[in-house]
Parts: C-alpha cells; structure tokens; sequence
C-alpha cells in the first residue's frame, strides 16, 4: 500500500491524505495567529478515515482552543495558552501583558518514508515581550494506517530547551489555586457533538478520571451529521515516565466531557514541573483516531498489537 501524501502549503499548513480514501487527515497548520489567543502551531481538522473531523477550531466559549495542539497555560507567569489568564481568588482575568506565543522557525523534515509521514519542525517559545525563553524540536509523524479496524494514529514527540538564565516554572490553574484545572501540554478541544462523550482508562471510565493517572485515556463521542461515532487514544509513550517512579515529573490527566470535550495529558497538574537553565523537557503520545465507538477491550488490543 503506498503511503500518506503530504502537500505543504508554505507559509500557511502541511496536509497529510490518505490515497487510498483521499480523506486529508490533517492539516497542520502554522502561520501566525491572533496574539491575544497565544499563537502557536496546531492541527486541525484532525480527520477520521472516514472523513468525520473530530477537533474544533476558535470555539465561541473558548477561541484560543485549536484542535490539537500543545500549550503551556502558567509558564514562569506567563499564558502560552491564549485567552484570559487565571489569578487566584480574582478568577480570570484579561491580562494581554501576559499572554505569549510559540513561534515557528523552520521544518527540517516534511516527508513520507514508506507508510509514515514526518513533519519534523524547531519553534521558538516567547513570553509578550519577544524574549527567547526555549526552543522546541517537535516531530509529528502520522503512521498505522488501517482500513480494516478504521483507525490510523499520530505520534507527538517534543522536546523543550530552557534558553532563560532561570528555571522556567510550567504549572496550571491547579497549581495557581483552582481546583481540577490541571491542564498544559498537549491539549486536544473535541466537536461540540462530543460532549457527554464516553470516557475511558485501563481500569475506571468516566468524568471522575479528571486529575487521576494511566498509561492511556480514551474519548469516544458521536457525530453530528453523519451517523456514528469517532474514539480518540490518548497514549503515554513509555519514556514518558507519567507515574514519576523514575524521577520525572509526574503526568495526571485532565479530561472533561461537559460543558465541552478536551482532554490533555497534564505535565503540571497538582506540582509545578521545573525546567534549569539549558535543561530539555522531552514527552512522546501516541493520539490513534479511530471510527466507531472502541470498548476497553478493543484499545487494549490494538494499543498491545501496535507497540511503541
């Protein structure tokens, strides 16, 4: 089977299709945005094999939220992640002093190597004032895909280089004082149509996984407009060390299926993650899109068939 066609649109997007449905997969795109909602590289519409879109784009309760993309919502004061900014016992607040952004600089790789597409691209990361606090080597790959389960996965990998003379602090609103608020890192914003979506780990489901620890979580939510349903996996990859029992800094997931889909493998949740000066931050997921509504039984299998 041939593999994925990347076209890149200079300036703007690199789309990743699938010859043999000639559904695009995604787009990612990477043009600058609107300052206040923190620009920074996302992907959307992230698409399934059969063509149904399962991100959103600049929803109207939140328009800094853009498919899937990777944030940083309190980073050493400031609000990688757009919009308004939490401040303990003020709420949020409007504060465009601190909302930054993440640059692109250059892709090293856009190709395909047999069955896999490879966008490998450097950013730069910047608080409002331009300053360089890190640079960033991201690689998206996008692989496995098959016809026969309606499945096809992404692989995320990045890795995060302190370029201040002081620690960078990455924390949450959970850290700044708001309970259950736990999200940064890589964010994926569901369709509208997911909501109430059925939530699933190893070993519990449901809302209640918000704030809690597993090697994998997964979103299954039903479309609008065409029948069905789409499952999202969020995997850890096993570098990851998202337990912290090998001395990195412990992962917990924010997930949430009301008032909107999100889900986001939190690398700051309860504890502030501390990056020294010249210190890398590196983590690896696995996102597999799937048409249908995937039980427990059937992400364990193929997250067991396909390993890292």
């Amino acid at each position: 089977m041939s593999g994925p066609r990347i076209v890149h649109a200079h300036g703007d997007r690199v789309t990743v299709t699938d010859p043999v449905t000639g559904v695009e997969l995604l787009s990612y795109v990477y043009r600058p945005e609107a300052a206040w909602e923190a620009s920074r590289p996302y992907i959307h519409p992230l698409r399934t094999l059969a063509g149904e879109v399962v991100t959103d784009y600049r929803p109207n309760d939140h328009r800094w939220h853009k498919g899937l993309s990777l944030t940083a919502s309190h980073l050493s004061g400031a609000n990688l992640w757009g919009g308004n900014s939490y401040v303990h016992g003020r709420g949020y607040l409007a504060l465009p002093e601190r909302v930054g952004s993440m640059a692109h600089v250059a892709f090293d790789e856009v190709a395909v190597h047999d069955d896999r597409a490879v966008i490998a691209e450097r950013l730069t990361w910047h608080p409002h004032n331009g300053d360089l606090w890190a640079d960033e080597e991201r690689r998206v790959e996008v692989h496995d895909v098959d016809p026969e389960s309606g499945s096809w996965a992404l692989t995320w990998s990045s890795a995060i280089t302190n370029r201040c003379e002081e620690p960078l602090r990455f924390g949450s609103p959970t850290t700044a004082g708001r309970e259950l608020a736990g999200y940064t890192g890589l964010f994926w914003r569901g369709p509208r149509a997911f909501r109430d979506g059925v939530i699933v780990a190893p070993e519990a489901e449901g809302p209640t996984l918000m704030g809690r620890q597993a090697p994998w979580l997964a979103y299954s939510g039903e479309h609008d407009g065409a029948d069905g349903h789409a499952t999202l996996v969020f995997a850890h990859a096993p570098e990851n060390d998202h337990l912290g029992a090998g001395g990195a800094h412990p992962a917990h997931w924010f997930v949430r299926n009301e008032p909107f889909a999100a889900v986001a493998p939190s690398w700051a949740f309860y504890d502030e993650l501390e990056l020294a000066p010249g210190d890398t931050l590196t983590r690896r997921y696995r996102v597999v899109v799937a048409d249908g509504a995937w039980r427990r039984e059937e992400i364990a299998g193929y997250l067991a068939a396909h390993p890292w």
